[in-house]
């Protein structure tokens, strides 16, 4: 898998959690700057389900197993657009608390792909 690429995604997650975790300290909503970095982020996630699904359809393997890898990326391909969506609907510092923990979950997805591709 691209390392480079599961690094950036995962540290960009970590200031995504950071940021809207300092708005939930604030007493605060997300925002749309909040949405606007949930955007890039999620982009990252999705430029990343893209290369690895290519990556197995050249016939790359990851160590710990095709399907356990697959389930992993959509996990991370979705988990920041769903916290956004229970943000939005949570229109208090809970949203931004959640926006938070969708970053937070991300970046530990992030280092259990890289685990599983064989890093």
């Amino acid at each position: 898998m691209l390392n480079a690429l599961t690094l950036v995604t995962g540290i960009a997650a970590l200031l995504l959690a950071a940021w809207c975790g300092w708005a939930a300290y604030r007493d605060q909503p997300t925002k749309d700057w909040h949405f606007i970095g949930m955007a890039v982020v999620s982009v990252l996630a999705v430029l990343q389900l893209v290369i690895g699904i290519v990556q197995l359809v050249r016939g790359e393997k990851p160590e710990q197993g095709t399907t356990i890898f697959v389930a992993y990326l959509l996990g991370a391909f979705a988990c920041v657009p769903a916290a956004g969506m229970m943000s939005l609907a949570e229109r208090t510092r809970w949203g931004s608390v959640t926006a938070a923990a969708g970053g937070v979950v991300l970046a530990v997805l992030e280092v259990r792909l890289y685990d599983i591709w064989g890093g």
